[in-house]
């Protein structure tokens, strides 16, 4: 099968980077199912993956945790699942991943393909979907609510970064799914027209103070920080603005933070990893399962919508390679998409 992959981490204006190769098609066994690829989302795991993990021997590293595809066979453990389902995924960091023509995946993580998008649309969302709705209902545990319910609550989530692949959606989430007010930060006119469009109710500049923008509101205290970039610079900000008993999650890599700072307020910290469950096998894996599918549904009702920024063409090297230096800038919109072979 054709696949994508390398073998050294280096800098991705190299050819070598990522290279066209072939792989043995594999076999499902067990709760795997093997999904033929129809499209791809590339996400900055790809990228912090291909920079810092080395395959072994002359083994050959796949990249890629966004996919959508069609379920081709099932191993003997599968009861979610049949050959000609249509599915998207995330799927597992200790795995070979979706930039291949087949790949094998647990049905416990994965979920039915929203009949009312494209294979494109829907392979922006499975990763960032997955991380975002950890982060705001499981991390900071805000209260959940029907999209129709429209009550007002006096939570104030403050979204870092909420332009990129899991604010898109977390934006969408937290406006569709709560009563909390929506503060969203954003730099450039693109990132901020872009999440005003996703349910922002307000847009403020990250590279300014957040303190002020935020009083100048007049919406009252911070009760929530989803930190989804540069918590390190940011998080004495956070402790000046988040309310007594706030709470702060963050999905990036800090070199180091000093969590004293939050004791005055009993703030709380929260990380969320999406691959936590995936990677230690934990008790309740079956949860990716149904957040996928009660976010399909959402999508076809209407209440969230796909969070593509750009696509690059075909599921090849060259293209690939573009995706990464373009998430590598850190100047990307919503998710890099990639279709067929």
């Amino acid at each position: 099968m054709k696949a994508i992959g390398y073998t050294q981490s280096l800098s991705i204006s190299d050819p070598l980077s990522l290279i066209d190769i072939e792989l043995p098609q594999p076999t499902a066994s067990g709760h795997d199912l093997l999904v033929r690829i129809k499209s791809i989302a590339v996400n900055p795991v790809d990228c912090k993956i291909r920079q810092n993990v080395v395959p072994e021997g002359d083994d050959y590293k796949v990249l890629g945790w966004d996919a959508v595809g069609e379920v081709v066979a099932i191993g003997e453990s599968v009861n979610n699942f049949k050959p000609g389902d249509r599915v998207f995924y995330a799927g597992d960091l200790n795995r070979q991943g979706s930039n291949a023509e087949y790949q094998l995946v647990d049905e416990r993580i994965v979920g039915n393909k929203p009949k009312s998008l494209s294979d494109r649309e829907a392979a922006a969302l499975p990763l960032t979907t997955i991380t975002a709705w950890e982060l705001l209902f499981e991390r900071l545990a805000v209260p959940q609510q029907h999209p129709d319910t429209k009550e007002q609550s006096t939570d104030v989530i403050l979204i870092i970064g909420a332009a990129g692949g899991v604010g898109s959606i977390l934006v969408q989430l937290a406006s569709a799914l709560t009563g909390a007010t929506v503060i969203a930060t954003a730099s450039r006119e693109s990132s901020s027209n872009w999440v005003k469009k996703l349910g922002a109710d307000y847009v403020i500049d990250h590279s300014k103070s957040l303190q002020k923008q935020i009083e100048h509101l007049n919406i009252g205290q911070v009760t929530h920080v989803a930190s989804l970039t540069h918590t390190d610079s940011y998080l004495d900000s956070y402790v000046e603005l988040l309310a007594p008993m706030g709470k702060i999650a963050l999905i990036d890599d800090p070199k180091s933070i000093d969590i004293t700072k939050l004791k005055q307020k009993s703030l709380s910290l929260h990380w969320e990893f999406m691959f936590t469950r995936s990677m230690f096998k934990t008790k309740d894996i079956n949860e990716q399962h149904h957040l996928l599918n009660k976010v399909s549904d959402l999508i076809d009702q209407g209440y969230i919508q796909t969070t593509v920024g750009k696509t690059l063409g075909t599921i090849n090297a060259k293209n690939l390679r573009a995706a990464h230096k373009e998430i590598e800038s850190g100047k990307s919109i919503g998710k890099i998409v990639l279709e067929g072979f």
